[in-house]
């Protein structure tokens, strides 16, 4: 599999999973957004003083991951898509993407509910389909990361958020149509209970 194109640390601290190749693609074809997505994972630490927050619109650590991103180039992004029959035109809006560049989607799902999925996937389908993105990455966190949350008795990040574990039978049922995708799974490995 061409997850071992990741470097070691990165494959030690994240759960990874691929669709199509997604890490040959990057790798290859997007070298400049490969490093951005290595070098903003290697650093990013996930530290209680962010787990610990209420909740309340974007998440610190979706905004830490945001902010590392936003340095390095990439936007949020909405798409104006349409569709044409014979010479009948509808909307067919889409999803704003969290960060993107250059042809590469990536999506941040903290501490969402797991139909947060599916819309994404779906996006990532539609916009690979109409060669708007040629690969989508999402950052979810390892189902480990429950017990961390239970012990600290934070509420409100239940089973019901987006796991790996809601992520992959939606992957492997082909909910991401023909996009290469790459999915990180944050892990226990990363957090840090004293910050």
């Amino acid at each position: 599999m061409s997850v071992e194109l990741l470097p070691p640390l990165i494959r030690k601290k994240y759960e990874v999973h691929e669709w199509k190749h997604a890490c040959a693609v990057l790798e290859r074809d997007f070298p400049s957004e490969w490093r951005d997505i290595i070098a903003v994972l290697s650093f990013f630490r996930l530290k209680k003083s962010e787990v610990m927050t209420p909740g309340g619109g974007k998440s610190p650590i979706s905004q830490a991951i945001d902010r590392e991103f936003t340095k390095r180039g990439w936007k949020e992004k909405a798409f104006d898509t349409k569709v044409i029959v014979d010479k009948q035109q509808f909307e067919s809006p889409t999803h704003k993407i969290d960060c993107y560049k250059n042809g590469v989607a990536l999506e941040i799902e903290w501490n969402n509910k797991d139909p947060f999925y599916d819309r994404d996937l779906n996006n990532f389908r539609l916009l690979f389909d109409l060669r708007a993105i040629s690969v989508g990455v999402i950052i979810a966190r390892c189902d480990e990361l429950q017990d961390v949350f239970d012990k600290l008795g934070k509420q409100g990040i239940g089973q019901s958020s987006t796991h790996m574990s809601k992520l992959l039978p939606r992957i492997q049922g082909g909910s991401g149509g023909c996009c290469p995708i790459l999915f990180f799974g944050i892990s226990k490995k990363i957090f840090i209970k004293n910050e």
